[in-house]
């Protein structure tokens, strides 16, 4: 059982709970987070952990939430630090993309444990609609595309990527032809009729 701070503001707290249950997903898989495990884990009282989140699907959703933030900002930051061209974005999106497929497993493990839930469609609808956002955002300035046909071509992407990504997790392609199958369906998609690409 692990140690914590006697006192801890209930923020402080709530993210040592998560980071705790992110560490029980990454061991045991999301069959083995409940909130009677995670309060174990963390070394708290079980009604703290029932304070934070109610029940094992809150749980699952504020992790998920968690998760799903942490993926963005990292590809948000990438696209920042990224070259202005078409190709670099391209790259930097599948990069960024499967970097954190594989290196948080955790959020596929969540999402399909909570398969069927009502409020996880909603979350999972959220998090497309951002994705696609930010996506179609970096692109534009590649695209000959009106601004709602990009963004129609970025969903189709992203649901190519997260197909990419079951294959990449089940081991049956690499990251390396993985980012680069992706980039090419990106860079293919604004050629099609994107008078602004540049090319690689």
């Amino acid at each position: 059982m692990a140690t914590t701070p006697a006192r801890l503001s209930k923020q402080a707290r709530r993210e040592q709970l998560l980071d705790t249950a992110v560490a029980i997903v990454r061991a045991h898989g999301a069959d083995g987070l409940t909130l009677v495990t995670l309060a174990e884990e963390a070394g708290v009282s079980r009604p703290i952990a029932y304070d934070h989140f109610a029940t094992r699907p809150g749980l699952l959703l504020a992790l998920h939430r968690r998760l799903d933030e942490r993926h963005r900002a990292a590809i948000t930051q990438a696209l920042q630090d990224a070259t202005p061209s078409a190709g670099e974005i391209a790259r930097v999106i599948s990069t960024a993309y499967f970097t954190c497929a594989t290196d948080m497993p955790e959020l596929s493990a969540v999402s399909a444990a909570l398969k069927g839930n009502p409020e996880m469609e909603a979350v999972q609808h959220e998090s497309t609609d951002s994705y696609t956002d930010l996506m179609a955002a970096a692109l534009l300035p590649y695209s000959g595309l009106a601004p709602r046909a990009l963004r129609l071509g970025c969903v189709g992407t992203l649901g190519a990527a997260e197909a990419i990504a079951a294959e990449l997790n089940r081991g049956r392609t690499t990251l390396g032809e993985a980012v680069t199958a992706l980039t090419d369906l990106i860079l293919g998609g604004l050629a099609a009729k994107g008078e602004g690409f540049t090319g690689r």
